[in-house]
């Protein structure tokens, strides 16, 4: 049984679809596409964890070398470290390597990612006992880490044509996680990682945003007591979000653009209050991504979610 509601996972295989009938995609776009996304990521990525740089800063730090007055070291190496294994990311899905999961690869990761502030445990399985603050979940035993991530490249290979590739990538990031096989940057590079899996099969980057990080941290509480929709659902609409940006960019003048606005404002014209609207989003059942704290969906998503809702009645 899928853990996608049916209209989510129709809308990400159309929009898919969609993005990959425009391809060869200009190379132009794509790049500046690729570079706001890159420190996008960063930013959020790093921002969950804890790094106090703004978007405007990390930009900063990445593009112009600039060192920010009052944000720690730690913050500005977070940042370069993270910008270059992305870099590695992108390298690694163009020269279409197969290896989409592998120890060496998550550990290959890790070690980018924590290269200039975790030097000596860089890419290195912990081997000692770790408790995650706040959390009901305990990672397991430093003995058992070896053998549980084989035991998880296993999986992923038992799994890889039994689950949709979202479902695939968000279950693998959530069984990371609960390993957490890492002194630190275990967050990072899983999200990594699970973004490997997707772009892999076409898809854009990723990004779940800072803004998100309650619930983010929420669904992943919620799977560790195996409720896996919650997890499953969350991803699938990061994925949305990205699909969108990239069709509202790339999508040709010429053709049709789906034009996304705020809940409230789509309310104004629908028989449903922007309440009522926020409540289908959150249900899956009503094709929306986020932007800041702020939902946006378009016209043609709510016809479609009516359209729907009037064939299961019939």
């Amino acid at each position: 049984m899928t853990l996608l509601p049916k209209n989510l996972q129709e809308s990400l295989e159309r929009k898919h679809r969609a993005l990959n009938k425009l391809r060869p995609l200009p190379r132009s776009a794509v790049e500046k596409l690729r570079e706001h996304f890159k420190i996008e990521m960063t930013y959020n990525s790093n921002a969950i964890e804890g790094n106090r740089l703004t978007l405007k800063e990390t930009f900063l730090v990445i593009n112009e070398g600039i060192t920010v007055k009052g944000k720690p070291l730690k913050d500005h190496l977070e940042a370069k470290d993270h910008h270059a294994a992305l870099e590695y990311l992108y390298e690694l899905v163009e020269h279409k390597n197969q290896q989409t999961c592998s120890e060496h690869l998550i550990r290959t990761l890790h070690q980018l990612v924590t290269r200039e502030t975790e030097e000596a445990w860089a890419g290195k399985y912990r081997e000692s006992n770790v408790f995650i603050t706040g959390a009901d979940h305990t990672p397991p035993d430093a003995m058992d880490v070896p053998l549980q991530m084989k035991n998880l490249v296993q999986w992923f290979r038992d799994n890889q044509k039994n689950l949709h590739i979202v479902e695939l990538a968000a279950l693998f990031h959530h069984r990371l996680v609960f390993i957490h096989p890492f002194l630190d940057g275990n967050g990072r590079t899983a999200r990594l990682a699970m973004n490997l899996i997707l772009m892999k099969e076409g898809y854009p980057l990723v990004v779940i945003l800072k803004n998100d990080r309650k619930k983010y941290y929420r669904v992943l509480s919620e799977t560790d007591k195996g409720n896996h929709k919650s997890l499953v659902q969350f991803i699938a609409q990061a994925v949305q979000r990205s699909l969108d940006i990239y069709l509202q960019t790339l999508t040709p003048a010429s053709e049709k653009r789906e034009k996304n606005l705020p809940l409230s404002q789509i309310a104004k014209d629908s028989p449903y209050s922007a309440k009522y609207l926020n409540l289908l989003v959150r249900q899956g059942k009503l094709e929306a991504h986020k932007e800041g704290r702020i939902w946006l969906t378009s016209q043609e998503a709510l016809k479609r979610y009516q359209e729907g809702r009037q064939r299961k009645r019939k």
